[in-house]
């Protein structure tokens, strides 16, 4: 076995009895709290942020991306793209390994193969597995995933799909040991085997999750030397994000995450700047964010219980968009964390994204001329619209109640739980709720399928029930367009329909805003608000 016993053994006392930060071993471990918990470690249920992050630490993929969004060799060193789009074949690096275990034949060093890869990514496929992360592969063919030889992949694809490769980047596509899932089955979720820069050693679930380096991990730096920095990565599970909090002004959490309520104001001015108070103890790192915050209208009459609601008039959807002010929002209530959703559906941080874009800025004179188009002029006779949303977004959907009531139009807000909420959006059962989308992958074609009538759902994410020959004709030239430039084209006049039919009222598009202690370096962020930790060092100057 390659593990120092002796070593970690230590390691593990140190960060279970928090001994003295003089501990010439504490400065090596990062520490970063979930408070939402991890329900499972196994990739292919890597869904939500909260598990994508810690998976992202263990595992490994065919690629990956950089902090740019650009495609970069992971195990795959270098591949080809075929057959007019249609096949893709990967050839793998022959110096990877599978974190140790007993279960290997005759508890030697497992090198990771081919073979692997395609069990892995048949695994996501299986209905058995019930992977929530199927849908990558819905344009491949069947048996379209095959091991050439040990060093070779091939995966054939039903038609060209331009974003395939970014898909691949996902936690889902992560390569995981047969031999391991065969013996743990289920329980291989808090027995994770992987081949990232850290591998699991001890999870008290609700209390602590430890991970430990990987002494035999196949990165290096840029100046050859090995990944990962760290010794060790310690996530605990408080709850409550105000003690989450003090333990990071305390030292005990390296960062944070996100702008919380509780303590927005504290934190950043409403500028959006970092506290000067904080400034010789915190940095503050943000940047854009693919996620586009937005109001949905349900646009299906044989979903709505209202055959005649106001959100099937575009004039009305048009006026709610112009009737109030987006800037004003994001600086009383974001305190300017995010940009004001003013040039379409796709967000910053996107290639695609475009200022040319005609979006919705505020205007009230539009709003009122839209209304006595749409025959309620002032509002006159115009029945109420119901916005539902969760209570986390309720401040923002009051701001916009308040707004949109000076003109006559009169929002009633329904409050539900995360789940009730969910699962009415996905069975098409409300007439105007809040949403977020978070991309997936990095290309705007994951936020366009939202509106693809083909998309519909609850099979789909097409939650609005939205149909447009014109726009699903686009969408498919763009789906067969391999030059970046054209397909980029065709995304920009498909982000137009979606504003001028108004679709939905975008509302901001996020940032990536991290807290972080000003003794952590090599610390990175990116669009996609991936956690990277091996290239993270740790000092011990607090």
């Amino acid at each position: 076995m390659r593990l120092k016993n002796t070593f970690y053994i230590l390691l593990l006392l140190l960060i279970s009895s928090c001994q003295s930060k003089t501990d010439e071993l504490k400065k090596n471990v990062s520490r970063y709290n979930e408070s939402k918990g991890i329900a499972t470690l196994d990739p292919a249920f890597a869904k939500s942020q909260v598990l994508i992050w810690p998976t992202n630490q263990i595992y490994n993929g065919l690629l990956q991306m950089d902090n740019e969004l650009n495609i970069k060799p992971c195990i795959a060193k270098k591949w080809e793209i075929l057959n007019s789009g249609k096949t893709y074949q990967f050839t793998l690096r022959d110096d990877v390994y599978f974190h140790d275990h007993n279960i290997f034949e005759n508890k030697q060093e497992r090198k990771v193969t081919a073979k692997d890869f395609e069990y892995s990514l048949n695994r996501i496929i299986d209905p058995k597995t019930a992977s929530p992360g199927a849908w990558i592969f819905n344009t491949v063919i069947k048996d379209g995933i095959k091991a050439i030889n040990d060093s070779t992949l091939q995966i054939q694809l039903k038609n060209s799909f331009p974003a395939f490769l970014g898909l691949l980047t996902m936690q889902y596509c992560s390569v995981v040991p047969k031999e391991i899932i065969d013996f743990y089955g289920e329980d291989f979720r808090n027995n994770p085997i992987g081949t990232g820069p850290f591998q699991f050693k001890i999870w008290k679930e609700g209390e602590k999750l430890v991970l430990l380096k990987n002494p035999e991990y196949f990165e290096k730096d840029s100046l050859g030397k090995p990944l990962p920095y760290l010794d060790a990565v310690s996530i605990t599970f408080i709850n409550d994000k105000q003690s989450e909090f003090l333990e990071f002004l305390k030292g005990n959490i390296d960062f944070i995450s996100g702008l919380n309520p509780a303590n927005k104001d504290e934190l950043v001015t409403k500028n959006g700047n970092l506290n000067p108070k904080y400034k010789d103890q915190i940095i503050m790192i943000n940047q854009p964010y693919l996620n586009t915050e937005y109001l949905g209208f349900l646009l299906d009459t044989s979903q709505l219980k209202d055959k005649s609601s106001p959100v099937l008039n575009k004039k009305i959807r048009q006026a709610i968009n112009y009737g109030f002010d987006r800037k004003k929002m994001m600086k009383y209530l974001r305190n300017n964390i995010g940009s004001p959703a003013l040039y379409g559906f796709i967000p910053k941080g996107l290639p695609s994204y475009s200022e040319k874009i005609t979006g919705f800025n505020y205007d009230p004179d539009k709003t009122r001329n839209l209304l006595t188009e749409a025959g309620f002029p002032n509002g006159d006779e115009l029945p109420p619209i119901t916005l539902t949303t969760t209570s986390d977004y309720l401040d923002l959907c009051e701001y916009i109640q308040q707004q949109l009531a000076q003109f006559g139009i009169e929002i009633i807000i329904d409050v539900n739980t995360g789940a009730t909420f969910r699962d009415m959006v996905a069975n098409s059962k409300l007439e105007f709720f809040r949403g977020s989308w978070i991309a997936d992958y990095p290309d705007a074609e994951n936020y366009l399928a939202l509106f693809y009538s083909k998309n519909f759902s609850p099979a789909g994410p097409n939650y609005t029930h939205y149909f447009n020959q014109e726009y699903d004709k686009l969408y498919e030239q763009a789906m067969l367009a391999v030059n970046d430039s054209i397909r980029y084209t065709l995304y920009n006049k498909m982000n137009q329909i979606i504003i001028d039919d108004a679709i939905v009222v975008p509302l901001y598009y996020d940032e990536v805003i991290r807290f972080v202690k000003n003794n952590i370096s090599g610390f990175e962020s990116n669009p996609m608000n991936l956690l990277n930790l091996k290239y993270v060092k740790k000092q011990s100057n607090l």
